[in-house]
């Protein structure tokens, strides 16, 4: 469509959470409008994933920024930390993976 992106992806396997449930696959990632940093849309691939989405629905309706969302508090540990690294990535910038 034309739209410049940008987009950050977080594996939530690396999350604490994550692997205390033995969970070995997912991904959570971030589409932003390059310019505005708006959320365009999120992609979630993942066991619990119809957990996740509602931050992703509120932040999408209230036209929330990556920046917003890397800004939120994400309690530790949770896969919704996942939100926050994935923001982060958009970046180039991460709090539990070196880059």
């Amino acid at each position: 469509m034309g739209v410049p992106i940008k987009v950050g992806c977080f594996a939530l396997a690396t999350t604490a959470r994550a692997q205390a449930f033995g969970q070995k696959y997912g991904l959570l990632k971030i589409i932003a409008h390059a310019e505005s940093d708006t959320v365009l849309g999120v992609h979630i691939i993942a066991p619990h994933a119809s957990e996740l989405i509602a931050e992703a629905v509120l932040a999408m309706e209230f036209s929330a920024s990556s920046e917003d969302l890397a800004k939120t508090i994400h309690a530790h540990p949770t896969l919704s930390e996942g939100y926050h690294e994935a923001a982060l990535a958009i970046k180039k910038m991460s709090v539990h993976i070196p880059l």
